[in-house]
């Protein structure tokens, strides 16, 4: 399966915002947070549709995302990642100094991935803590 390498970036969105108005648990939240947006090119490059499994991996760790086309660019081989939890496993939480980790321009790898499911935040947390939420 192809692999891309990108230059990661995190952020607010609008989408994001009104899911934490619903809860954290919540469906919109989840649905929120869950998602890798690409440049088109990109997910023609790994072969991928919209809303497929893509698992995005840094040095900090791996997740799997859904693939979203980006309305904005072009921007070959950049990826965007909503902030929350998901966007937490993968960011290194080193400030180098400044008492922010980086959250921009973070060297990652993505990867089709169709047999993965994106986690719960339930089964996130379970999976990275250890904490059971129920």
């Amino acid at each position: 399966m192809p692999k891309l390498k990108v230059s990661l970036l995190t952020g607010r969105t609008i989408d994001q915002g009104k899911g934490k108005e619903y809860g954290k648990l919540s469906k919109e939240y989840w649905e929120s947070v869950t998602i890798c947006f690409l440049d088109p090119e990109d997910m023609k490059f790994l072969e991928v549709k919209e809303n497929e499994n893509v698992k995005v991996t840094t040095e900090s760790g791996s997740v799997v995302m859904k693939a979203v086309k980006s309305a904005r660019g072009p921007h070959p081989r950049i990826a965007f990642i909503p902030y929350g939890p998901w966007a937490s496993i993968i960011m290194n939480s080193k400030t180098h100094g400044t008492g922010m980790p980086s959250l921009k321009g973070v060297p990652a790898e993505i990867e089709p991935t169709p047999k993965e499911k994106v986690l719960s935040l339930s089964d996130l947390l379970n999976k990275y803590y250890k904490v059971k939420h129920s």
